[in-house]
């Protein structure tokens, strides 16, 4: 353990050699030892401590703290969405095809930062999806795609908002702030009941708008490969690798939630009492 944290520190004091001296020390992103230990503490605590505590407890019903919980993510990532589109995305000076990285201290190029600083926090707070899961018994929905989304996005979002806290980059924070609206809007309605509950047929294309966004990153971030942009190349590879794993990892749950064989009981699908299997998951985050 002593030797685990002397590298970490060697490797904090190199990062700190090469961060944005905007928000390199900003709360969280000072060192890589905090998504570290919170995104190994949230695996711990979804796939041990929680059922562990759950086990001889009666489900928690939580209405009322789901629906506050909803609204403020529909709150939240709606103000971080049109903070991204003012400082930058949806302003005509900035470009979709190479977007460089604006190190000063112009007031839109803070302004950016500042909302990255935010989309980073946002992460933590996200993890309270898995928690509300695990209070109510929902332990079909801890699947391994969303311990995984949690576990590595702070990780992902901690890189670019300690090193490149704008430009072509902050493209990811702007789309996936719009699709969270849509996400907690839906879970928000859902959280209100079953009379609202009944006409919300459209859950699977949460997962649709899901996977399009990683083709949206995955082709925004290949141009920088394609043509000459002031922008770290490394730091857009980030976004790429997420791109791609996670992608592979939606489109996986898709198949198994929502294809016609995950429907459908085979025939030779039987629990040990004869009755069919149907399985129909459902993923969050």
């Amino acid at each position: 353990m002593v030797s685990f944290l002397k590298s970490l520190d060697e490797l904090n004091s190199y990062i700190n050699q090469y961060h944005d001296p905007r928000t390199g020390k900003w709360f969280l992103l000072s060192s890589l030892f905090y998504p570290l230990v919170f995104c190994s503490a949230y695996v711990y605590a979804v796939k041990v401590l929680g059922p562990r505590f759950m086990k001889n407890r009666k489900p928690f019903e939580l209405k009322r703290i789901l629906v506050l919980y909803n609204l403020f993510q529909v709150v939240f990532n709606s103000w971080m969405f049109y903070e991204f589109s003012v400082a930058g995305w949806l302003r005509n000076d900035w470009s979709y095809k190479c977007q460089p990285m604006d190190y000063s201290e112009n007031p839109s190029a803070v302004r950016m930062a500042t909302v990255c600083w935010w989309f980073y926090i946002s992460k933590y707070i996200d993890f309270l999806d898995t928690i509300f899961f695990i209070l109510r018994k929902k332990f079909n929905q801890v699947t391994k795609l969303h311990v995984i989304h949690h576990a590595v996005v702070p990780l992902s979002v901690w890189i670019g908002a300690k090193f490149t806290p704008g430009g072509h980059g902050t493209f990811c924070g702007f789309l996936n702030t719009f699709v969270h609206v849509v996400m907690y809007t839906y879970y928000l309605l859902a959280a209100l009941g079953p009379n609202v509950q009944k006409y919300l047929w459209w859950k699977k294309y949460i997962t649709t708008i899901q996977m399009v966004q990683f083709i949206a990153f995955l082709v925004h971030g290949l141009q920088l490969f394609v043509r000459d942009c002031n922008y770290p190349r490394a730091s857009i590879s980030v976004v790429l690798f997420n791109g791609v794993i996670f992608l592979l990892l939606f489109s996986e749950f898709y198949k198994e939630a929502y294809s016609k064989k995950a429907k459908l009981p085979s025939p030779n699908a039987t629990s040990k009492n004869g009755k069919a299997v149907v399985s129909n998951k459902m993923k969050r985050g």
